[in-house]
């Protein structure tokens, strides 16, 4: 090959680069965050439930530490928020771990692994996603390898067609499994670790984890789903932010005995409360808000009858960044980015 072919072929990838970010918009332009000796959680999604709502997409969770993107199941619509970000599905995620297997919490995690596979700045993964999940310690394969076995096959045309058409690399359209049972460190790269703990979602829901993050001094803890929970205040204690759970409903609705199932896999607002309570953390903070004819007031109001510490209602795309103190910033939608 001759220096003008070489030089020729160089710029039309780069022309072709340009191109493409100017149609897709600066979507990696947060790729992986700066190492700091501070941890940003990001709500991708806040939603509790399997209504389609536009205002709370499905549970999502990102945690950004030691130069890591780590991402905290994978509800409906994740590859949005991660877009909306600058942040790649494919290359800007470093480890996708799941709280349990109920649809709302892996419903986006086919789009995240395919849209990380395809060619692009929302995408470019070369190496296989790596998928953390838990195992009820049986010699059944967990449900985090049945999703990866059942979404090779699934979308096994998707993966021939791209890999012929577009050169997509084998690695890439691979899921890495790693099985875990609960009450153990399940990850530690780079300073970062990560404790998956059993929680009580009811009987039937099993396994069933929350997660700490712990990074120098620094921790976070994601309830997942759960009731009112020892094992969750244990490994929750002595961490600067709690995301936890809730689920609020009217006096009405919770006559009707259909109702009542649901609210006993759930922790009401007077129980997370107590847990806030117990717990102390510098912020404690709602995620996969569950309100039926329940209003925002209502929650908190219910909330501080236990509990007198700082809170914050989570919204989608709400941000806090976990330093001495724990400072929260919600997205601008007009000028799409944080404030400064």
């Amino acid at each position: 090959m001759t220096t003008m072919t070489r030089q020729s072929i160089l710029a039309s990838i780069a022309a072709t680069l340009v191109l493409i970010y100017s149609v897709y918009g600066s979507a990696a332009a947060e790729e992986k965050p700066a190492v700091s000796n501070e941890i940003v959680v990001t709500l991708l999604g806040t939603g509790g439930g399997p209504e389609p709502i536009l205002a709370r997409f499905g549970p999502a969770t990102l945690v950004q530490a030691g130069g890591l993107n780590l991402l905290f199941d994978a509800g409906r619509g994740v590859t949005v928020r991660l877009y909306q970000l600058g942040i790649s599905s494919g290359k800007g995620i470093d480890a996708v771990f799941l709280t349990h297997y109920h649809s709302d919490h892996v419903a986006g995690l086919p789009d995240l692994w395919m849209t990380g596979y395809e060619f692009g700045p929302f995408g470019s993964r070369a190496k296989p996603m790596r998928l953390w999940g838990p195992s009820d310690g049986t010699n059944e394969p967990s449900g985090a390898a049945k999703i990866a076995k059942g979404l090779a096959e699934a979308f096994s045309d998707d993966i021939r067609i791209r890999r012929a058409d577009e050169h997509i690399a084998e690695a890439a359209t691979q899921i890495e499994v790693h099985d875990f049972q609960e009450d153990r460190v399940v990850f530690d790269e780079v300073g970062v670790k990560v404790t998956a703990f059993a929680v009580n979602h009811g009987d039937l829901i099993k396994p069933s984890v929350g997660y700490r993050i712990d990074y120098g001094t620094r921790s976070v803890t994601i309830s997942g789903d759960t009731k009112f929970d020892e094992n969750l205040m244990k490994h929750a204690t002595g961490s600067d932010l709690l995301i936890h759970e809730v689920f609020a409903m009217s006096a009405q609705l919770a006559k009707l005995p259909q109702m009542k199932p649901v609210a006993d896999h759930h922790t009401s607002p007077e129980e997370a409360g107590m847990v806030f309570s117990r717990v102390k953390p510098k912020l404690a903070v709602y995620s996969h808000v569950i309100l039926l004819q329940t209003k925002l007031t209502e929650l908190v109001s219910r909330t501080q009858s236990t509990y007198d510490g700082p809170l914050e209602v989570g919204e989608d795309l709400l941000r806090f960044t976990i330093g001495d103190r724990v400072v929260a910033r919600k997205w601008n939608p007009e000028l799409r980015r944080y404030p400064d």
